[in-house]
């Protein structure tokens, strides 16, 4: 088999596959780190704590876990995922209060353009976020075509 008759054979899988295997890897991350969360054995345990000095993390932090799996348990139903985008986004938009609550943890030197481990954690949610808005729009685009395009004319 030739590279191009391969790739027009694997092609046409990928592309229907996709966005439902982006949507179970996003949605293993949030309950494999949420369920971290709820165990006591996450290690950003302190830098949760560290971004929010005003919740008590005896309760914080499971509780954050548990809203984790949660949003995780909905990606992987594929549901809905509209009415649970708002809440992805928070929760993103959450995770980058480690860049202005605490910069020291996540910058070298007070430099913005040097990450630390932890700065790179946070930083890479940008792709998490925008893989979720892909998830949320088009699981549900494409459900409306199917089920519009399946509708009897009337």
């Amino acid at each position: 088999m030739t590279i191009r008759r391969f790739i027009s054979w694997v092609e046409p899988i990928l592309q229907r596959n996709s966005l439902a295997a982006l949507r179970i890897a996003i949605a293993a991350v949030y309950v494999w780190f949420g369920a971290l969360k709820v165990a006591g054995t996450t290690p950003v345990r302190d830098l949760v704590e560290a971004t929010t000095p005003w919740a008590d993390p005896s309760w914080f932090v499971p509780a954050m876990g548990i809203f984790e799996i949660v949003l995780g348990l909905w990606l992987m139903i594929g549901r809905g995922l509209w009415a649970a985008l708002p809440l992805f986004v928070a929760h993103m938009i959450g995770t980058f209060g480690v860049l202005v609550m605490v910069p020291d943890i996540a910058f070298q030197d007070g430099n913005p353009l040097q990450l630390t481990v932890e700065g790179e954690f946070v930083v890479k949610n940008l792709v998490m976020l925008a893989a979720v808005i892909v998830v949320a729009t088009r699981t549900n685009i494409r459900r409306r075509l199917t089920t519009r395009e399946l509708a009897p004319a009337h």
